[in-house]
């Protein structure tokens, strides 16, 4: 007969109130388990750059890497630059007007560790860097304050 309101429904012979309130047991378990796993994979892939690898590192660490042969990149403006740099960095200002075209110039095979005044800038510079296929890359957490901080020279 037709359907009507408050009318049970039933599928293949089990009323669906009954079946929706009705405990799986370990069934329910595991597939919300694989739910979870799955979504944690999802998650985890969201998180990773696309384009290269990223190392966001303190002074020491950076300083390692520049020890290992990293060139340096600057990406302050050419007066912040003046005032006092990591000894052996190239000034690259990001907001220069040319900075995908400058580091279209670089080798994207190599290891560059990028600094700024406070970290905000290398970010930007290192997400663009790697979004433009470069794979080896430090930015410096902190900038070029954290670097001062812990006593390391600027040329």
């Amino acid at each position: 007969y037709p359907l009507g309101y408050g009318a049970g429904m039933t599928l293949l012979g089990t009323d669906l109130h009954k079946a929706s309130t009705r405990s799986t047991g370990p069934w329910r378990r595991l597939v919300l388990a694989a739910v979870v796993a799955v979504l944690g994979v999802f998650a985890l892939g969201a998180c990773s750059s696309s384009g290269g690898s990223v190392q966001t590192v303190g002074p020491d660490e950076f300083r390692a890497a520049v020890d290992e042969g990293a060139d340096i990149i600057d990406v302050r403006t050419p007066a912040e630059f003046a005032e006092g740099h990591i000894e052996g960095a190239t000034n690259i200002d990001l907001n220069g007007g040319n900075f995908e075209a400058a580091i279209g110039q670089l080798d994207s095979s190599k290891t560059y560790a990028v600094y700024c005044r406070s970290g905000n800038r290398s970010a930007t510079a290192t997400g663009i860097m790697a979004d433009n296929g470069f794979s080896n890359l430090y930015d410096l957490d902190g900038g070029v304050l954290a670097w001062q901080s812990t006593g390391l020279p600027l040329a």
